[in-house]
């Protein structure tokens, strides 16, 4: 093999690789609104205060990205209170709930990133102003 089919071979296997791995926690919508809906799961979400002023999933708790990583003010209560129970994360694109939940995995929670409030919004399910 010469060295173009070499990266080219190397690229393919890495992009494969991103596409099997790299949504791995995320849940699908439909899925996650019957879970919540159900009781059987807490819907989170991990936007920063001043950006829930564009709107909320009707049964998710606000709890910022920040009071995680930080003085966990808000979050501490919260995993004491629903220990044991599946997480579903969410902000405004995906990135910030993935973060989250990664840690909260680390930490032994049941916690699932399910994407971004537009996509929340989009799906139709419930939102609050």
């Amino acid at each position: 093999m010469n060295s173009p089919e070499v990266i080219l071979l190397a690229g393919g296997t890495l992009m494969i690789a991103y596409l099997l791995f790299a949504n791995r926690s995320r849940l699908p919508l439909k899925q996650a609104h019957a879970a919540v809906k159900a009781g059987d799961a807490v819907l989170v979400d991990v936007r920063e205060p001043g950006e829930w002023t564009s709107g909320m999933a009707l049964s998710a708790v606000g709890l910022p990205l920040s009071d995680l990583h930080g003085p966990r003010t808000r979050w501490e209560p919260f995993l004491t209170k629903h220990r044991g129970k599946r997480l579903f994360l969410y902000c405004h694109s995906g990135a910030r709930s993935a973060s989250a939940a990664a840690s909260l995995r680390r930490e032994g929670f049941d916690a699932i990133n399910v994407g971004s409030f537009g996509a929340w919004r989009r799906s139709g399910w419930p939102v609050k102003n």
